[in-house]
């Protein structure tokens, strides 16, 4: 198992779909502050 990312650690770039299937790239927000949040779809069991 990995261990979790500390709260002000630098991150790898990465590239992800935003809620209207737009691409996210981290970068483009370096240097403000942002809140990543991932929430399972309503039809999944968990």
């Amino acid at each position: 198992m990995k261990e979790p990312v500390s709260t002000g650690a630098e991150i790898p770039d990465f590239t992800l779909k935003d809620q209207d299937g737009n691409d996210f790239r981290f970068s483009q927000a370096r240097g403000r502050k942002i809140l990543l949040s991932f929430h399972p779809l309503d039809w999944t069991e968990v």
